[in-house]
């Protein structure tokens, strides 16, 4: 049986998988690259996301005060930040170094480099561990369908035993 290089979760938003996903990060020696988003919040209330990879690199992903074609509910997505920050900390340097990302998402899906990288690194050696949205469509649904991806949904319940399992599932492959 082939081991499943490329782990994801999925789940409802709110339900964890970034805070899963930097768990097993915090635990692991191996060499990472990659990113993730984080809520960006005004006097409490949610305007948008960041883009912050794992070398100290900063983005937006997405704002409400982002005028842009490719919308998200109130969200305009920031293509250039995707394109120029999140992207670049998907392609690993070496074979031995772990992709992260955290998440690919409606927003990211906009951009055909970010597709495009993603499915590079998909078919590379090297692991990745991810979140992916729930809903998607075709390209979303597609990488979900894929023979070399391991889908988990994260729910309160298997959070923290799913940390456990991806870290496993990752020392037993390499």
């Amino acid at each position: 049986m082939m081991t499943k290089r490329n782990i994801l979760v999925t789940g409802p938003p709110g339900c964890g998988k970034s805070t899963l996903i930097e768990k097993v990060v915090n635990k692991m020696k191996e060499p990472l690259t990659g990113f993730f988003t984080r809520e960006i919040k005004d006097k409490g209330r949610r305007v948008g996301f960041s883009i912050n990879t794992l070398d100290g690199r900063e983005g937006i992903l997405a704002h409400k005060s982002i005028k842009s074609e490719y919308r998200v509910g109130k969200y305009g997505i920031n293509i250039e930040d995707i394109d120029n920050i999140a992207v670049p900390s998907l392609i690993p340097k070496g074979k031995d170094e772990i992709v992260v990302i955290d998440e690919i998402g409606k927003m990211e899906c906009f951009s055909d480099l970010f597709k495009k990288t993603l499915i590079q690194v998909l078919d590379s050696p090297n692991y990745v561990i991810g979140s992916i949205a729930l809903k998607g469509g075709s390209f979303i649904q597609g990488i979900k369908n894929r023979d070399d991806v391991k889908v988990s949904c994260v729910t309160p319940h298997t959070r923290d035993s799913l940390v456990e399992k991806i870290l496993e599932s990752i020392k037993k492959g390499m």
